[in-house]
């Protein structure tokens, strides 16, 4: 008995000494998480850059004052420990003479990037914290109720908006004009129409309408939602829009061909050409351009519906254009209706630079149309088949007529979808960094995946060189569309 009371008074005094100091630890963290809980509320962030900071209590935040420091370093950190691309690898181990001008540009906006954020870092450990955005706001008085303040959101005044100004040479939507409205979805063209802007009448498609009168007065290039609220593209039509999805009596000649073909026949301003079937206008419209004002297109069809078609489509493009730039497309080609294989009497006279055929047998006109192209000139058909190719050349070598056939080609277009790699939530996927030496400990690697977390998550966009392309080609492809053969004449 003797033995058990000092013992079990030992376990009593030792029982008594841990409880009191672990009474002492939980009152020393508690007062430490009260002056954390103070210094936060002192310490507040109006916009992405500037913080606001009471003069009165910065003495007694130092806390505040420290997670600012380890704030500005992650961020540093975070950017020093981006991905390099391989461009950067490459050009680092390049000496610079033999860097291109692009990728001195683009080391030297990294090095700036770096200096930036450096002096940040600087300017945030002397107290004086910089501001990113661009109005910058000081605070005129101080208050003892700031903390009261902050809790506000600071909506910028509507003189300080962005307002879309007018540059020079640009000019509103005005009726009249040709207008393409396109709606993408997931990278791609789910809807595309041509139409003229008319006064009182709306734009229709499956996803809603919107009012002509809405589009007037706007901007190229402008958003509009519809009824059902999709947005819609509203835009001018280019000249190769205005080919592809104007009105059609025969086929067209597609843009692509027709831009081989005048690089064929080396179109160039003053030229005069000689087309044989007018069709739908499509050809003859980037004649037209490519003469200007002072050359001259004479466009001669066998059908007078194509002709008629032709024609409307030519002046349609002429009136959109006049009230598109304020001044007049050249009125510079002439359309006849005649066959070239017996209207000699049209030709009469005349010498052209070059000749464009698209007809279904062209062999039966080049006896007409050779004699009155300049020595050296070029004549450029357009025919549809590989037979039409054969029956040319076979009549070219029975008439013995002095061409030389110097290619022939098609143009095959194939259209690839780019497009940055997301993942199912619709967030970006980023580039893992390759590691050589596995000794991290586990605060850094869950600092490097927090990190890829916030790239994830925030709003603003990732760095250069760190989301992942996906490229292939797209499902639609325009294959063939025609046979283009380049005859030139010599001279025997």
């Amino acid at each position: 008995m003797a033995v058990q009371m000092p013992l079990g008074g030992f376990l009593f005094v030792h029982r008594l000494v841990r409880t009191c100091t672990s009474s002492q630890r939980h009152v020393r963290q508690r007062d430490i998480l009260v002056q954390l809980i103070k210094s936060r509320s002192v310490f507040r962030t109006f916009s992405s850059g500037s913080v606001k900071c009471n003069e009165n209590d910065r003495e007694d935040s130092d806390p505040s004052h420290l997670s600012t420091k380890l704030t500005s370093k992650q961020a540093l950190l975070a950017r020093r420990r981006r991905p390099l691309s391989p461009l950067e690898r490459i050009s680092s181990l390049l000496p610079q003479d033999a860097l291109s001008p692009e990728v001195m540009q683009l080391r030297e906006q990294n090095q700036q990037e770096a200096e930036e954020g450096t002096n940040t870092q600087v300017s945030e450990e002397n107290g004086h914290p910089e501001t990113l955005t661009g109005d910058e706001t000081t605070p005129k008085k101080a208050e003892s109720d700031d903390h009261h303040a902050s809790d506000t959101v600071m909506e910028p005044s509507t003189s300080e908006r962005w307002i879309p100004a007018t540059l020079p040479g640009e000019s509103l939507l005005s009726f009249g004009e040709m207008i393409i409205a396109e709606y993408y979805k997931k990278g791609r063209v789910e809807f595309k129409k041509m139409f003229q802007l008319q006064k009182g009448t709306r734009l229709q498609s499956s996803w809603g309408f919107i009012w002509h009168d809405n589009i007037v007065s706007k901007p190229s290039g402008q958003v509009l939602k519809t009824s059902l609220g999709v947005p819609i593209l509203i835009r001018r039509a280019s000249l190769e829009d205005y080919v592809l999805h104007m009105k059609r009596a025969p086929a067209i000649a597609y843009p692509k061909d027709a831009g081989i073909m005048l690089m064929m026949m080396d179109v160039t301003e003053g030229d005069c050409v000689l087309e044989s079937g007018s069709g739908s206008g499509g050809m003859s419209l980037f004649l037209s351009r490519a003469v200007g004002s002072k050359g001259r297109v004479l466009s001669v069809e066998v059908r007078e519906d194509h002709l008629k078609r032709a024609m409307l489509n030519y002046q349609r493009w002429r009136t959109s254009w006049s009230l598109r730039r304020g001044e007049e497309w050249p009125d510079n080609v002439q359309f006849h209706k005649a066959d070239l294989s017996t209207a000699s009497s049209l030709l009469a006279g005349q010498g052209f630079n070059a000749i464009a055929l698209d007809l279904v047998n062209p062999h039966l006109v080049l006896h007409t149309v050779i004699p009155h192209l300049h020595p050296g000139g070029v004549c450029a058909v357009y025919l549809a088949n590989i037979t039409q190719v054969v029956d040319l050349l076979d009549g070219i070598r029975c008439l013995a007529l002095p061409l030389l056939c110097e290619c022939i080609l098609e143009a095959p277009i194939r259209h690839w979808l780019v497009a940055p790699a997301l993942q199912k939530d619709g967030q970006y996927c980023t580039r893992k960094p390759t590691v050589l030496v596995e000794d991290h400990s586990e605060e850094e690697e869950e600092t490097e995946e927090q990190t890829d977390k916030e790239e994830l998550t925030t709003d603003e966009q990732p760095a250069f060189g760190i989301i992942p392309y996906i490229a292939r080609p797209h499902p639609v492809q325009l294959s063939h569309t025609a046979f283009l053969v380049k005859l030139r004449k010599r001279v025997q």
